[in-house]
């Protein structure tokens, strides 16, 4: 079953508890105060990594006090960038966020990219794709555009065939053809690392292969490209914070030389720099 119904509940309760800060003159809305610590919300790995390097190393000499807080899906940091919780996120892609933005009334907007996680294909079960056999059972992420990407994985390896002009939000019914007759499992992102043991394989996003001591770049049966990837993650605002001069320190830093090796010394190829 698809996330739709949680995700607007999130969402709600969210936008509830941010009526009532407003109303009691909250001083906690970053998003309008300049002066203070930009604090930012990203997903544990390696998002929140990358910006802890940032802060112990780059930040001070640039003038930015930097606060990273970590969140565990994939709802909350834009509800609470949304609602001045936090004055950025860090840890979506564009065509999540433009899904987002529409269900949700939202009005995140992109500063800049940085990194792409390949999604990929990985199983205890099978060293090889081409190993599946008939009526395998894949685990994929229900969130809207996730699961299209984990079928477009699927597609160009040639495992599936996605009918002709399915977009970021097909799903296992855009099938054409099915060779294996594969079956489907859809989880939320995160918990698909931990059914590796119950299906014969799943497609998981790069930072939760990571979380889970995955090595994508070594690990997976099939790895997304990286030429002309439109999944890049990248620094968010809301719409009209984007020339906060702390959301253009950070900016400006997380797309150095510095973080770039770092990146790359830290990843050996599972995150790879956009910029």
């Amino acid at each position: 079953m698809r996330n739709t119904a949680k995700l607007t509940t999130a969402v709600l309760a969210v936008g509830a508890l941010t009526l009532g800060l407003t109303a009691c003159g909250s001083e906690e809305d970053t998003g309008s105060d300049t002066s203070g610590p930009l604090i930012v919300a990203a997903s544990p790995v390696p998002h929140a990594e990358i910006l802890t390097y940032v802060k112990d190393n780059l930040a001070k000499d640039a003038g930015l006090d930097l606060q990273v807080k970590e969140f565990t899906d994939y709802v909350l940091p834009n509800t609470a960038t949304e609602d001045g919780s936090v004055g950025a996120n860090y840890f979506q892609n564009q065509p999540y966020l433009d899904d987002f933005n529409k269900k949700n009334g939202t009005h995140i907007a992109p500063v800049v990219t940085v990194h792409l996680e390949p999604l990929g294909l990985y199983s205890n079960k099978i060293k090889k794709a081409d190993e599946l056999k008939s009526g395998a059972t894949v685990a994929v992420p229900n969130d809207t555009v996730n699961e299209a990407r984990a079928l477009k994985l699927l597609d160009a390896n040639g495992i599936i065939t996605l009918k002709e002009g399915a977009g970021n939000d097909a799903t296992p019914k855009d099938i054409a053809k099915n060779p294996k007759n594969l079956k489907f499992k859809e989880l939320e992102a995160a918990q698909t690392p931990r059914s590796l043991d119950d299906v014969d394989a799943a497609v998981i996003n790069g930072n939760y292969a990571i979380e889970s001591d995955l090595k994508p770049a070594d690990d997976a049966l099939v790895l997304e490209s990286a030429d002309d990837n439109p999944y890049g993650n990248f620094l968010a605002v809301k719409e009209g914070n984007e020339d906060d001069p702390r959301v253009k320190k950070l900016a400006k830093l997380l797309t150095s030389a510095e973080v770039k090796k770092f990146i790359e010394d830290k990843y050996a190829g599972s995150v790879i720099a956009s910029f």
